[in-house]
């Protein structure tokens, strides 16, 4: 066990100890390193102001990442590297491509929010942002002169320029760093009664929190973090996942899909594209990049709020829950997970280790609607998910579950009885719409009121049967598209 966190920044090894646990990153850089290039907006990982890059390995190979600095907590580093913006330009002092088009495209207003944009465009141009479009920056970075278009142009030019000539030189300087500083060691540190214990195997990982059994789990910190930072919570224990590899696990068991708890929601895109496209559609719409690249479908399931987006779509996929406490491991439905608002089927020392997802033979068959009133970056006031089987003409399995409609994920159990065994047909489709309010009875709050909660899921079970029969489903595409 190490007492001693090692990561690397800016090219140079950092080793620390008797470190705060709950320093974040940003905190760090700013206040510690005097590297004041990375900003703080909002402290809630949603302006992009703080964002930076992180690298990790994956065997031999690096991935690079762009995540929010003000919600990640500092011993998360370990094992991993990290690029602020004053590390960006060559060591002579030379602007990279990202830098120089951000600066011949007038990119720059005030300035506050530039460093974020680079770091985010910098991910972008490393090929490795997961995907990231134009419109994905956007929605992580906010630009609070309003001045989009300028930086637009420089997502589209920044390629055209040349090279940086030492750019493979540093990529692998930083990948030979990174493998030295590499163990499978726990580290745990402690300051001042707090502790964060950083396993590297999963039965380190189940041992350490039999022992600690009220110790905080925390993956991606993107709802952990905002405890420190805005509520000014004292945690005394943090157990972290990300140094888990098998908790990262991806693999094809017969006709099941297991997904490891410590899978981030960018990482599970792509495949999830392949096995159930819509479900992967509405992951596009999770936060922003910086956040999917950190939250966790563990953490966003063992969270257990009402209004989690995941949920409803993996209890229509009739998902598998697997428990582990210690040497011992339990399933059930993901719907039974769910007991009242705040509370969840887990026991002391027991945490989120996998999800199973059937493999559908039709997997078009799921559909996911999110109600919310931007398009990024939003909380759901509603979000529905289907997932009904046709079988000459009729319904011969009817699975639909709602967000933000109860005090937790839930089945629409009548509406699915109410559809059951009959014709797939607007009439059945209309008379089974009444059995929403046995199902259900919404709240009124900040998002949306209990009417229109109400009648937007019905309207939602129309709108999934128009489109079973032919009717073009209309696909919100940003007006960037083209810089995809």
């Amino acid at each position: 066990m190490r007492d001693q966190l090692s990561f690397i920044l800016n090219g140079e090894t950092q080793r620390l100890s008797g470190i705060d646990p709950t320093m974040t990153l940003l905190q760090y850089l700013r206040r510690v390193k005097r590297l004041t290039g990375t900003k703080e907006g909002c402290a809630e990982g949603d302006c992009g102001a703080c964002t930076v890059v992180i690298g990790e390995l994956h065997g031999d190979m690096m991935q690079h990442r762009a995540v929010n600095a003000c919600i990640l907590f500092l011993p998360m580093l370990e094992g991993r590297s990290v690029t602020t913006v004053e590390h960006v330009a060559g060591a002579d002092g030379s602007l990279h491509p990202v830098q120089e088009s951000m600066v011949n495209s007038h990119g720059s207003q005030c300035g506050f929010c530039t460093p974020g944009f680079v770091m985010s465009l910098y991910a972008m141009y490393l090929g490795e942002n997961q995907g990231a479009s134009v419109d994905d920056v956007l929605a992580g970075n906010l630009c609070r002169c309003t001045g989009y278009w300028p930086i637009v142009r420089a997502a589209g030019e920044m390629r055209s320029y040349p090279r940086p000539a030492d750019e493979a030189e540093r990529l692998e300087h930083e990948r030979a760093r990174l493998k030295a500083i590499a163990h499978k060691e726990t580290v745990a540190l402690e300051h001042e009664g707090r502790r964060f214990l950083s396993p590297a195997r999963l039965d380190d990982f189940a041992e350490i929190y039999e022992l600690f059994p009220d110790a905080h789990i925390v993956s991606g910190a993107t709802d952990v973090g905002l405890w420190v930072t805005k509520q000014h919570r004292d945690l005394r224990t943090l157990i972290w996942t990300g140094r888990v590899r098998e908790l990262r696990t991806l693999r094809e068991v017969g006709n099941t899909l297991y997904i490891g708890a410590g899978l981030s929601w960018s990482e599970l895109i792509g495949p999830l594209g392949e096995y159930a496209p819509d479900f992967a559609e509405l992951l596009r719409r999770f936060g922003s990049v910086q956040v999917r690249n950190a939250a966790t479908i563990g953490g966003n399931i063992a969270n257990g709020s009402p209004i989690g987006d995941a949920a409803p779509a993996l209890i229509a996929l009739d998902a598998t829950l697997v428990l582990r406490e210690g040497a011992r491991r339990r399933t059930m439905p993901l719907e039974d997970f769910f007991i009242a608002y705040g509370q969840q089927d887990r026991q002391r020392g027991e945490f989120v280790e996998g999800i199973e997802v059937p493999l559908a033979a039709d997997p078009d068959r799921l559909k996911c609607y999110k109600i919310s009133k931007r398009f990024d970056q939003d909380i759901s006031a509603v979000c529905g998910c289907f997932n009904i089987r046709i079988k000459a003409g009729m319904v011969v399995e009817a699975r639909v579950a709602f967000g933000g409609m109860a005090v937790t994920p839930k089945r629409a159990s009548a509406v699915e009885a109410a559809l059951m065994g009959r014709a797939w047909s607007l009439a059945t489709v209309t008379a089974a719409l009444s059995a929403f309010d046995e199902d259900f009875t919404p709240i009124s709050d900040m998002r949306a009121s209990a009417t229109y909660r109400q009648r937007a899921a019905k309207n939602l079970l129309l709108r999934y049967f128009h489109e079973t029969q032919g009717a073009a489903k209309t696909r919100l595409v940003g007006p960037l598209a083209a810089f995809a």
